[in-house]
Parts: C-alpha cells; structure tokens; sequence
C-alpha cells in the first residue's frame, strides 16, 4: 500500500533544512571543523545539572501543569524584568515551552490561518517560513541587505501600503540569525510606531538577548506590550540545547489561547528540565563567563576574516558572523561552502540557506573552541591563496 500521495499538500511546499542538508553533507569528510550549527560548546553549568540530577532523586517525574512549574514561572518572570525591565504576571503572562522552537510554532498556529501574510526581515532563519507554510500562510520578505541588514520602518510602511489586512503577523529576531546584527532601542522605538498602527501580532524571537554585545538589549515589548509575543530560552544563553526549555511572555489574552495549541502539541515541558531551568535563571555568572569568550571569539574571527577579504556585517549579539564572499570569487554560496569543506575541510554554512537575500554570503558560527577558529581562519587563509 502507497500512502506517499496521501500526505497534507502543505508539506509539498516545505523540505528538510538547507542548514540541516548542508551540514550532513559534509559530515563525512575526515578532520573537517565545522562552524555551522548554533550549538554551544560549553556545557550546561554543574550547578544546573545538579537541579537535574537532584530533581530525578526527588522523582520529579510526573506531568507539571500546562504552563509550567510555579517556581519557574516565578522565575522566568522576575528575570524578564531585571534583565530588560518587561513586567509578566508569572499566573497568566508566561507559558513554559519545549524550547524557543515550540514556543514559535504554538504561538504562529495560533495566530495564522489559509491566507494570511507574515512579514520578516530577511535573510532570516529558514524555520519560520516552513512553520508559516505549513500554516496555510506566506511569509513576505523584507530585505536587509542594502541596510546592513537592519530592518527599516519605511520598509513595514510599504508592505503595510502592498498588503494591508491580509498581514497577520511581523517575526523580529534580534539579535539575529544568521547575521548577528541587533536593534538598538531608538531603532525599535521607530519600528514600533509604525506597528502599533496595524492590527498585526508581533513575534519577538529573543532567543540570543543574552548574547548582546555592541549594547544592552531591548525588547520591542516595551513599547508594544498588547501586541508582543516574546520568544525566549535557555538553550543559547546556558548551552541547555538538550534541555529543551523555553518561553512565551505576553498579555493574559494572548497566552490563553497559545495555550490551547501548546496544550495539544505537548501537554507540558519535561518536568526534570524545568527543575533544572530554575537554578539556570537564579545565577546568571556561568551565562555571563560564556558571553565574554563569544566576544573573544568575535573579535579575533571578524578581524581575522575581514584581513583575509570578506565584508563582515556588524556582529552585535548572537554568536554568527554573515560574511559577504569576495568579489573575485563565485558568488554560488553553496558551491562556495561546499568547495570550502572538501579542501580547506572548514564548514560554514550558505548564506542562501537563509533565503535569496542572502545570496553570495556564509554564516559562520563561532560557538567553537578559540583553537577551532585560530586552526579554521588559517585553513581558510591557505584556501583562498591556491
């Protein structure tokens, strides 16, 4: 029996991850580094794991409530407003999720029906678009990479005028995937006027804030508090990738009904995890310690690559740098990287993984060892002098 042809339509329209594809393209090739996934190479912090371990002694292995421990909540909350001034009632204002991912695909099935239109800056992590497709919806690019891959208010007034109420949703992302650049807090401010205009949700995927370098970071909730939904999480910031735990903070209004998808798609998050979550959120020093070896590891990767001819976009949080591919080389991003990994056996990943706006540029990740990227930025140095 052949059920192939019997599938929803709508996953037609979606495919595996480039980054995905790409990265098991060349995981085979022997004594390649690899700067392509956001995965930290630290390890979550002992004292984190200690709150697991001790959570599964005390047989925390039962079902916590739909949104999340209380003491979780209690503190998830009180970080929000210490770290970025964003005031949650922990009982109705925050849902605990399995990771920031969950948290985005509950929140966009909640918000999009057949039909509805979704703007992004782009290029932009290619998660959102199969999650919006899978949706019945379409996601609009807005492109960035004429404003240093900043995102304009004039560019929201223009799709505003193209599209009118047939826009649902905005998803902002700073610091940013693939690029590292982030908003200032007078650039959202300007955003935000253009937006609170508009009946649309906006999706503030903040997953990297902690990682702000150039600036403290700002969320467009301050000035959108009715309209926000913020996306958070403990993978990035604590290198609690496996952990899955993540965030939504927004109004009681919005939460009720995110919680109805959230319900459904997992009943709860893993409740050893959320234990755990707890002790990540009251000690803030093994976060900051990893933060200041990302900058070192920016620092010395933009300059090295810079030397060596590629355009860097302003890396202000996150741990990505987006780099434009020299002029005198192909422009093909994907043969480009692929060529990179076979003999130079670095790996970075395609800029046009991230859309057709990014185009002619790779993402490199340096959530690797200061060794990695020394031995990596010489490899490349080596490549592009044949």
């Amino acid at each position: 029996m052949n059920l192939s042809n019997r599938f929803s339509p709508r996953l037609s329209r979606i495919e595996v991850s480039k980054i995905r594809r790409f990265d098991q393209q060349i995981s085979s090739i022997p004594n390649i580094i690899k700067l392509t996934l956001g995965e930290p190479d630290f390890q979550t912090p002992a004292p984190v794991k200690e709150a697991g371990i001790e959570a599964i002694k005390a047989d925390y292995s039962h079902y916590t409530g739909m949104r999340g421990l209380e003491q979780l909540r209690e503190a998830a909350c009180l970080y929000q407003k210490k770290r970025y001034g964003l005031i949650y009632d922990p009982e109705t204002e925050v849902l605990t999720t399995v990771g920031a991912t969950e948290a985005i695909a509950a929140s966009l099935m909640a918000i999009l029906e057949e039909g509805d239109k979704v703007l992004i800056p782009a290029p932009a992590y290619s998660g959102y678009q199969s999650l919006i497709e899978l949706a019945g919806a379409e996601l609009i690019f807005l492109d960035t990479s004429e404003t240093d891959f900043l995102c304009q208010p004039e560019q929201f007034e223009k799709a505003f005028e193209q599209y009118g109420s047939k826009i649902k949703a905005v998803i902002l992302n700073y610091p940013n995937n693939p690029t590292g650049t982030a908003l200032s807090r007078e650039q959202l401010k300007k955003i935000a006027d253009v937006l609170k205009k508009q009946p649309v949700f906006v999706l503030s995927d903040e997953v990297y804030a902690e990682l702000s370098y150039t600036f403290i970071h700002a969320s467009i909730a301050s000035y959108l508090p009715e309209q926000t939904i913020v996306v958070s999480g403990l993978s990035k910031s604590h290198a609690m990738t496996g952990w899955r735990i993540g965030f939504i903070f927004a109004q009681k209004q919005l939460i009720d009904e995110i919680v109805k998808v959230h319900q459904y798609l997992v009943t709860a998050a893993t409740t050893i995890s959320q234990k755990a979550a707890i002790e990540a959120l009251s000690n803030m020093e093994d976060s900051e310690k990893m933060k200041e070896h990302y900058r070192q590891r920016r620092d010395y990767l933009t300059a090295r690559l810079r030397a060596l001819g590629f355009a860097v976009s302003q890396p202000d949080g996150a741990f990505y740098l987006f780099c434009k591919i020299p002029d005198k080389l192909q422009n093909d991003s994907w043969q480009f990287c692929l060529d990179l990994a076979e003999k130079a056996k670095v790996a970075c990943i395609p800029g046009i993984a991230f859309g057709q706006e990014g185009e002619g540029y790779i993402r490199v990740s340096y959530a690797s060892s200061m060794e990695q990227l020394q031995e990596a930025c010489s490899r490349i140095e080596g490549f592009l002098m044949k």
